[in-house]
């Protein structure tokens, strides 16, 4: 039986893809879950999996071709089954393929996680080897640098090549921006320092389609989603403590757990044990999932995406850094790409903006799942215990609900259940 594979929808504001590349050729054999090809969205390269099994008979849209969601790629089906006839009618767009996208210079949602050890967490890195910094290196004319050192050298008015990297190779890092100092302009003494003409560009900024794209999501999710929060405050001193003292276990595994990473395992904890926000809201029912899949906000150059870490609750603590990680580097197209799965079966999401020094946010709901964990920084805070005011590391979480889901102490227990995971660390890894 001849089966048809179309353009599938990566995401619910998706709608059209590119064919970047075949992963098979016709007369392949192919079965159900292998990859298929390389599509482009607007936001990232996802794997296209096969759904039927049988042998790759025609690929009617070949490498570097643009078309709508639902257009008709390739045939799956026996040797001996007769192929359609193909029209050539369909609206296609032939694209130059390059195997990295050049990286668009586009401001960041504030309810992002910044894709570097400071981001998610991820991919957090042990102290580095202390050693002299060196000056920028330059490949093909272009300044090795980090995307977050280069935003926060964007941000600051620093001049990149001005700023010794101390990186693989000379790379500027977001540390080696956030602690240089500009060498200050000669004044003269007893001349005082007239302020500076500013002369601002008024010129309009074109969109880019990831930027349109998450326009339409956040469109799309304050209209239909009735949001509300809920706020609190963890106490985060034991789980700190608890950190340092696994990591140090883990020290020659390679490795590391960040604080994110227990924060999503805190959340599929409490998620199992109230499963009603493990739901999708439809019009006469809450749609049911049988995995917990933890959606993760990564802030790339060209804007955000969410992508998730499937069956969350199935991973111990360990299991969900080193998913953490691999996903973090994928997102950025470091070693691979991200599957279909991962960017459209996210059932609740976290969004950290600590590493901006941030105490409190609210994220916006990714469609459709039922919320979101914003969590800002951790903090040394005067805290009272009893008659005595201590300092503890205190950090503000934040959880954005669907109230189509479930009320407000609904999401309150669910909240009271992360923090206790948090306070509570040993908890993570029984």
């Amino acid at each position: 039986m001849i089966h048809e594979v179309t353009m599938p929808a990566m995401g619910a504001d998706m709608t059209e893809g590119t064919v970047v590349k075949w992963l098979k050729s016709e007369g392949d054999e192919v079965s159900r879950g292998d990859k298929l090809a390389e599509i482009e969205t607007d936001k990232t390269v996802v794997e296209m999996e096969a759904y039927n099994a049988g042998i790759l008979r025609r690929i009617v849209l070949g490498d570097g071709t643009k078309a709508p969601v639902g257009s008709l790629l390739a045939y799956i089906g026996d040797a001996d089954d007769e192929l359609p006839t193909v029209e050539e009618t369909a609206v296609v767009e032939e694209v130059a393929v390059v195997s990295e996208p050049e990286p668009v210079q586009t401001p960041v949602q504030t309810d992002v996680v910044a894709p570097e050890s400071v981001v998610v967490e991820a991919a957090p890195v042990a102290a580095p080897v202390v050693a002299a910094p060196v000056a920028p290196t330059v490949e093909g004319g272009r300044i090795k640098a980090s995307p977050l050192a280069r935003r926060l050298a964007r941000e600051q008015g620093f001049d990149l090549a001005a700023i010794p990297g101390t990186g693989p190779g000379g790379r500027i890092t977001r540390d080696d921006v956030l602690g240089f100092k500009p060498a200050p302009a000669f004044v003269p003494s007893g001349v005082g320092m007239a302020a500076p003409s500013v002369m601002m560009d008024g010129s309009d900024v074109e969109l880019t389609t990831m930027r349109q794209a998450i326009a339409r999501v956040t469109r799309r999710s304050m209209d239909e989603a009735p949001h509300y929060y809920v706020t609190t405050g963890i106490d985060m001193t034991d789980a700190m403590s608890f950190r340092a003292q696994l990591n140090a276990e883990l020290a020659e595994s390679g490795v590391r757990v960040s604080v994110n990473d227990m924060i999503i395992k805190a959340l599929a904890m409490a998620i199992v044990k109230h499963p009603k926000w493990n739901t999708t809201f439809e019009s006469d029912r809450l749609a049911g999932n049988d995995s917990v899949n933890i959606g993760v906000a990564i802030a790339l150059e060209a804007g955000l995406i969410v992508p998730a870490l499937i069956g969350v609750h199935n991973m111990s603590l360990v299991d969900v850094a080193n998913a953490s990680k691999s996903l973090g580097s994928r997102a950025r197209g470091d070693g691979g790409t991200l599957t279909q799965e991962e960017l459209t079966a996210g059932t609740f999401s976290t969004s950290n903006l600590g590493m901006f020094g941030i105490d409190t946010f609210a994220a916006i709901i990714v469609p459709p799942q039922a919320g979101i964990l914003a969590v800002g920084a951790v903090k040394p805070t005067p805290v009272v215990q009893g008659s005595d005011i201590v300092v503890r590391q205190m950090m503000n979480a934040t959880i954005s609900a669907d109230h189509r889901v479930g009320d407000g102490a609904e999401a309150a227990v669910l909240m009271n259940e992360v923090k206790d995971n948090l306070e509570r660390p040993l908890r993570l890894i029984l």
